[in-house]
């Protein structure tokens, strides 16, 4: 099924009146590897996820994405465990296609500033993941505290990736305002936003005040939807949301990620892939190089070249 998803994207490409050639570096910047064949087992996913509880590993997302021009990866650790930081690290010494990874580490606690200067010594740590809902950042944890860890990590040069719901937004805000020169990525948009009055006039504004943020990147990697029981793959079906993110990040702002393996519950990884290419094609050429590499060098610093 992915196979002939490929195929089909690969001849759609070739048809299309683009205004911008593939770019030669593609780099997917949200992914997830994990071993459920290990000994110790893994804390996520769940063994009830029947289609993402598996091993998954580097070889498979290249053999996956490499008919598609994709050349490496940042991984985004989703365990919470402290030494999967450094199964990662050593998995990314082994596989050149990892460009770095970011790292699980919970700003706030004891031993957050021991650990960060323990993993960043590695080039390939680029930053690390923390969520916020309706209650913000590491809720339950002093926030000068919280705020204190996330200016040491924006001192060693490094990254936060954040992950929640429209919700988030808000939360960025504050803590962008403490922390100015911090770079974060908002993970997963497009957003579907709030439908009530109050929440949703929030949740625009929010957004309208980080596209204002020169720190502040949009991953677009919560593409695919389902319509009726199918998901589209035509990009005039993602049109609004997509003119919306471009509208107020710009070009210099906007980075790929696919979400993969988790993006297949939904969809092939070829289905977004191909939303996004003719999507930023019609850009042009350098809009398409800023999407798909440029942006997220600017965002992560990665340092290893693609293999």
């Amino acid at each position: 099924m992915e196979r002939r998803t490929f195929l089909a994207a690969a001849a759609g490409f070739a048809g299309l009146p683009l205004k911008a050639a593939m770019p030669a570096i593609v780099i997917d910047t949200h992914t997830h590897f994990y071993d459920t064949a290990r000994p110790l087992g893994v804390p996520w996913p769940a063994k009830t996820e029947t289609m993402l509880y598996r091993p998954v590993l580097p070889g498979e997302f290249v053999k996956l994405t490499k008919p598609l021009g994709v050349t490496g990866t940042i991984e985004v650790e989703a365990s919470v465990w402290l030494e999967d930081n450094q199964w990662v690290l050593d998995l990314a010494a082994k596989n050149p296609v990892i460009m770095g990874t970011v790292g699980h580490l919970e700003p706030g606690k004891p031993d957050f500033r021991k650990n960060l200067a323990r993993f960043q010594r590695n080039p390939l740590f680029r930053g690390i993941r923390i969520g916020a809902g309706d209650k913000g950042f590491a809720p339950g944890l002093p926030w000068a505290d919280v705020v204190s860890d996330i200016k040491a990590l924006a001192e060693a040069g490094l990254e936060l990736d954040s992950i929640g719901g429209p919700s988030l937004l808000q939360h960025v805000v504050r803590l962008t305002d403490e922390v100015p020169a911090l770079r974060v990525v908002i993970n997963h948009l497009p957003f579907d936003p709030p439908e009530n009055g109050p929440a949703r006039e929030a949740y625009e504004n929010a957004l309208r005040e980080l596209g204002k943020r020169s720190n502040v990147y949009a991953k677009v990697s919560n593409v695919p939807r389902l319509s009726g029981d199918r998901v589209p793959d035509d990009v005039g079906f993602y049109r609004p949301a997509l003119d919306e993110l471009w509208e107020i990040f710009g070009e210099d702002r906007l980075i790929y990620g696919s979400n993969w393996p988790v993006s297949a519950r939904l969809a092939p990884y070829g289905t977004a892939f191909k939303v996004v290419r003719e999507y930023f094609a019609a850009k042009g050429q350098e809009a398409t190089e800023k999407y798909f590499w440029k942006n997220s060098n600017a965002a992560y610093r990665w340092r290893r070249m693609p293999a």
